[in-house]
């Protein structure tokens, strides 16, 4: 038996600003520095030790994964980076101000871009399409790990955690749509030896 944990990064300086990030790599705001640490000390807290350690290749997800590590107490772990662990890319949208998007567009247009499964921004992906890339690295990388008994941390973001919960969650396309996954809080999966969930909690 293993143990998954997702971890979307903490707050970013564009969560602050309430921009669309997808791929532009910005950085953790102070207060997202200590939503990592303190994700650290409550993974540490519940006993839960880590093995491997996947992220995304934006230093956002990256520095949460450090802070984590270190409020945990953990010097290092074998980290694998990819690609496929990023943002959903926002295409056009990317930096810009998700009220000041909304007043332009419409409520109802952004609300359908933000929340939709398979509707894109324009230029950008959809939450189909962030799974589409995402899920196929969980399968042939994380999966033999978590089958090899190995605990797991996957430092990412909203999107692509919302693609790997999907899976693990047994959520349709209209269930996906009201997961909404916070900044710093870590989901802990009890895997079984087929890599298939026992149980879900949050700290």
């Amino acid at each position: 038996m293993a143990t998954l944990i997702l971890l979307r990064h903490g707050q970013s300086i564009w969560n602050l600003e309430n921009r669309f990030t997808g791929w532009v790599d910005v950085e953790l705001t102070e207060q997202g520095e200590r939503e990592a640490f303190e994700a650290g000390e409550k993974i540490a807290a519940a006993g839960l030790t880590l093995e491997v350690a996947y992220t995304s290749v934006l230093k956002r997800a990256q520095e949460t994964l450090r802070l984590c590590l270190e409020g945990m107490g953990v010097a290092e772990l074998p980290t694998y980076y990819d690609s496929a662990l990023n943002e959903r890319h926002y295409g056009d949208l990317q930096g810009l101000d998700k009220a000041e998007t909304a007043a332009k567009f419409g409520d109802a247009q952004v609300k359908l871009w933000r929340r939709s499964y398979d509707v894109q921004p324009p230029n950008g992906e959809s939450l189909k399409d962030t799974a589409a890339r995402t899920l196929p690295y969980y399968d042939s990388h994380i999966v033999p790990t978590l089958k090899a008994g190995k605990n797991v941390i996957i430092s990412a973001h909203g999107n692509s955690l919302r693609a790997i919960a999907m899976r693990l969650d047994k959520l349709d396309e209209q269930q996906i749509l009201e997961l909404n996954i916070a900044n710093g809080v870590p989901i802990v999966y009890e895997m079984d030896a087929n890599a298939e969930p026992l149980s879900r909690r949050e700290l």
